[in-house]
């Protein structure tokens, strides 16, 4: 499990979180929600140490992370997957060569053991054989896989995700979703996904924290959603569904 305890940060003038606390449940899907500018990106940021809060701690299985200097970090680094936006692929390097590279980076495995692992993660992610791919041949889809798959290389204990859904189209999307809630389920990971997409939060959404102007607003699991009395979060969710109506309709 991960506990973030009154987090705040803020840019200059900017108060971007303003006192969040939240648990992480282990072993299942956890999405942060919310309209932009709300802080969702900002608070996983926050969790995996590329922004340091201002206040308050994130707490890994009883380890404070916000108390650790740069060396006592890194076994809980070695912990993390991590599927960045944009999938964030080294051009330069082949599909082998970008999932290899925290393996290559983080441990001291033989090449075999390594390439082994790669293999694995590739047949999970349905992309088995494509080894030596470059990230300019591979579709949106093809992207996202491979970094889920180099995101579950070091076989994590905590997956984060944010916008898996981002450019993707409907079908693809749901074909992330399944994944990243199967793996979640297969390994007990426990997952935090950042997403506005309201389709991911009706099908995998298990536990769900909602933000709004930088505060924690909401939480509650997708079966609850629908039936709460948040005015903002229904307005969020209005908002969400009407968009992609018109999108549909286009």
């Amino acid at each position: 499990m991960i506990e973030v305890k009154n987090i705040h940060k803020t840019f200059g003038e900017n108060h971007v979180l303003r006192g969040i606390s939240a648990d992480f449940k282990e072993g299942m899907c956890n999405l942060i929600i919310g309209g932009s500018g709300s802080g969702k990106t900002t608070l996983l940021k926050c969790m995996v140490g590329l922004h340091e809060p201002d206040e308050g701690s994130v707490i890994y299985d009883d380890r404070d992370f916000t108390r650790m200097n740069f060396e006592t970090r890194i076994e809980i680094r070695t912990e993390i997957g991590m599927l960045f936006q944009g999938s964030a692929l080294f051009d330069s390097m082949n599909v082998e060569e970008n999932i290899m590279f925290p393996l290559n980076m983080f441990t001291d495995k033989p090449r075999k053991e390594k390439l082994e692992r790669v293999n694995f993660c590739l047949e999970r992610v349905n992309l088995a054989g494509k080894n030596k791919l470059f990230p300019a041949e591979l579709s949106g889809g093809m992207k996202k896989r491979v970094g889920i798959a180099r995101a579950i290389a070091m076989n994590p204990k905590y997956l984060f995700v944010d916008e898996p859904n981002s450019g993707l189209d409907p079908k693809t999307s749901i074909v992330i979703d399944d994944l990243i809630q199967e793996l979640t389920e297969e390994y007990k990971t426990t997952t935090i996904v950042v997403t506005h997409d309201m389709n991911s939060v009706m099908g995998i959404g298990e536990n769900i924290i909602f933000l709004h102007e930088g505060q924690k607003w909401w939480e509650g699991s997708n079966k609850e959603i629908s039936n709460t009395d948040n005015q903002e979060l229904n307005d969020f969710v209005f908002a969400s569904k009407f968009m992609r109506a018109l999108q549909k309709n286009k």
